[in-house]
């Protein structure tokens, strides 16, 4: 009689279980979570590429392949000589693979994003940033400013390679320049630089 009992409770309680299991929807929940990421990404032997985030959530679809990164990401772009050249900063992001119906990978980072060519000293802030892996480029159409030693421009809709090292903002307005620069000013990569710091 015991033994029924038991029986009939495994079968019951394995029946709530898989109840539980047909509701859930993969479409929303991740396949894979990993907490504080961080992701190396190397040609020919250099350090290409380098990325950190507080999170990253893997989804699958029938025709797409994603992950979110809800805590934001630090994305580190590395010149051909080996020199930390961009730097990328996003509240959040989202990476996306197609699966079906052609290649390519998307990335899209949104919130408070800043883009910084640290060799040029020139620093891009969005909402909203595009990076085209197989066209090489990073673009946006919304609101941008964009900082640099020879002036401040601002507009709408920005693009450039992916190292942002000639960035064009469309639909500028309200934008100004540096006439006069001091010639004898001597700039060092505070990212690159190896060595003592010069006294000023």
């Amino acid at each position: 009689m015991a033994t029924a009992a038991a029986v009939a409770f495994v079968v019951y309680s394995c029946r709530g279980k898989l109840s539980e299991a047909e509701k859930l929807d993969l479409s929303v929940t991740p396949l894979q979570r990993v907490d504080s990421m961080f992701y190396v990404q190397t040609e020919n032997g250099r350090l290409k590429l380098r990325v950190e985030a507080g999170a990253m959530e893997k989804y699958e679809t029938d025709s797409l392949d994603y992950e979110l990164f809800p805590e934001g990401f630090n994305l580190y772009g590395y010149a051909s000589d080996g020199n930390l050249e961009t730097i990328i900063v996003a509240d959040e992001a989202r990476h996306d693979r197609k699966v079906k119906g052609g290649s390519g990978e998307i990335w899209k980072a949104y919130g408070h994003v800043v883009v910084r060519n640290v060799i040029k000293e020139e620093r891009i802030e969005t909402d909203t940033l595009y990076w085209d892996q197989v066209a090489q480029e990073i673009y946006t159409d919304c609101y941008v400013k964009l900082f640099s030693p020879s002036g401040f421009m601002q507009g709408y809709g920005m693009r450039s390679d992916e190292m942002a090292r000639n960035s064009i903002v469309h639909r500028p307005f309200d934008s100004y320049g540096v006439v006069v620069q001091d010639s004898t000013e001597v700039r060092i990569d505070t990212a690159n630089f190896i060595g003592p710091l010069l006294k000023k």
